[in-house]
């Protein structure tokens, strides 16, 4: 009864995070284009005469869309079409449960691991929820019975599905560096160091991977310069008959696909709640000098580690949104199948070249 009390606070710690991050995008979004075009960006909304830099307008949003009217075009599915945005939402949330935040707490006798659910193959379990995800995005585009919506579902899927292949690949070989999919495992495994100096994370063995899989990643989520499944200029997307609440959970399913990314990304190529040359009782420099620390306060440095990490991935994901322009899909298919896909196979291959040869 105890254990299971303390998952629910683990999820409801999780998903209450998460769901806040998502949230913040909204305002980090608006503040970043601003500053980028030079522009002051949203700063109106306010409570009680305070603004905060704008910080309101995501609440202000939110309101707004669950106050709108919900109108369901005559002619749709009506089952599917109020379906498919609880899909987009529901897989790309169930994901997390997986992603280990930080290391073990241990309190008296009890091992508590900061992670909802401990799964001996989690990393299968996040693409599985993520490649589910993309049944949210056609259902919506066929149950619409719109020409414009059915063209974005159709190129959200052949997006999602070509670069997932890649996307797959390029972790292959990090599975190969570490030899487990269990996601805490891995992590633990990219505490140690090359020489004492260079932490081993997954940035460090698996440099072509980890450019591969941000690539891939961000065409997953379907956001500029990958937005083609919405193209506001073109088709306006698979959300085209969608309004009120129901948008804004497709809106909130792209910023939690993006934060899932930056999770992965974390995970798997930064060392997740791994800070250098931090071990569990302090800090052991290699020039010999060492921090004693308390169990308590190396957990906390891990689950900050790990935040500030997620946070400056969908920063720099941000910056790519409003730095690059948007591909034609003839460049985007072109960059998944020639591009991505023989560099993530070959990168696979040298890696088991030197494993075979070289050994650990």
């Amino acid at each position: 009864m105890i254990d299971l009390a303390i998952k629910l606070v683990l999820a409801v710690f999780v998903f209450f995070g998460v769901l806040n991050l998502a949230a913040l995008h909204t305002w980090l979004e608006r503040k970043q284009s601003a500053v980028i075009q030079d522009r002051i960006g949203a700063n109106r909304a306010s409570i009680l005469g305070w603004r905060l830099m704008g910080l309101f307008h995501p609440l202000a949003d939110s309101i707004k869309m669950f106050m709108k009217e919900d109108v369901v075009p005559a002619g749709v599915d009506r089952t599917l079409h109020l379906l498919a945005p609880f899909f987009s939402v529901f897989f790309a949330l169930v994901g997390f449960a997986a992603i280990p935040f930080g290391d073990r707490f241990v309190i008296g006798d009890r091992v508590i691991d900061l992670q909802v659910a401990k799964i001996d193959v989690g990393l299968l379990y996040i693409f599985a929820m993520l490649s589910l995800g993309v049944y949210g995005v056609i259902l919506a585009g066929f149950a619409s019975r719109n020409n414009y919506a059915l063209l974005g579902g159709l190129r959200a899927t052949a997006q999602m599905i070509s670069y997932e292949i890649a996307l797959g690949i390029a972790i292959v070989g990090v599975v190969m560096i570490y030899g487990t999919m269990d996601l805490e495992e891995l992590v633990r495994a990219q505490g140690k160091t090359l020489g004492g100096w260079i932490p081993l994370w997954g940035i460090v063995v698996q440099p072509v991977a980890f450019v591969v899989f941000l690539t891939a990643a961000l065409a997953e989520t379907k956001r500029v310069p990958f937005d083609l499944p919405e193209g506001e200029s073109e088709i306006i997307g698979y959300f085209v008959e969608y309004s009120g609440m129901k948008f804004g959970m497709f809106f909130l399913a792209d910023f939690l696909e993006t934060i899932m990314v930056a999770c992965l990304a974390t995970t798997l190529f930064l060392g997740g709640w791994q800070v250098p040359y931090l071990m569990p009782d302090g800090f052991h420099f290699p020039w010999g000098a060492t921090v004693p620390l308390a169990q308590w306060t190396y957990v906390l440095l891990g689950v900050a580690s790990f935040s500030i990490k997620v946070v400056v991935f969908c920063w720099l994901f941000m910056q790519v949104r409003w730095t690059l322009p948007r591909f034609r899909y003839d460049q985007l298919m072109r960059l998944g199948w020639l591009g991505l896909f023989p560099i993530s196979v070959v990168n696979v291959l040298v890696t088991a070249s030197v494993l075979a040869f070289f050994g650990d």
